[in-house]
């Protein structure tokens, strides 16, 4: 009798953790570094696939931006300097698509 209890709550305490683990990360998921909410420079431009989004800076200055994504995923602020690329996490299997750059304080 002790065996069967001890297997059907094994299942059962892993699944608790599992979903405590994703309802803190959900909470707790850190914002993007100082995000202004203003979108970016029209100069600069992304390019993206299922695996990487590439941003290029096509200004005369230095920018600093972020991605914006349709589930709200972080993505870090990066600064790139005029003709310079930076690359962030792309839209994955899950379709989880750009909808903008923003401006942003890396500091």
């Amino acid at each position: 009798m002790t065996l069967h209890v001890a297997r059907t709550l094994r299942p059962l305490t892993l699944a608790a953790l599992a979903t405590a683990g994703l309802f803190l990360s959900l909470c707790t998921a850190p914002s993007a570094d100082a995000v202004t909410g203003s979108p970016a420079p029209e100069c600069v431009e992304y390019f993206q696939s299922w695996r990487y989004t590439d941003v290029h800076n096509g200004c005369g200055d230095t920018v600093a931006v972020t991605v914006e994504y349709t589930n709200g995923q972080w993505a870090p602020c990066r600064v790139i300097t005029p003709g310079g690329w930076a690359t962030f996490s792309g839209y994955g299997t899950n379709g989880n698509y750009v909808t903008a750059l923003r401006a942003c304080d890396p500091a």
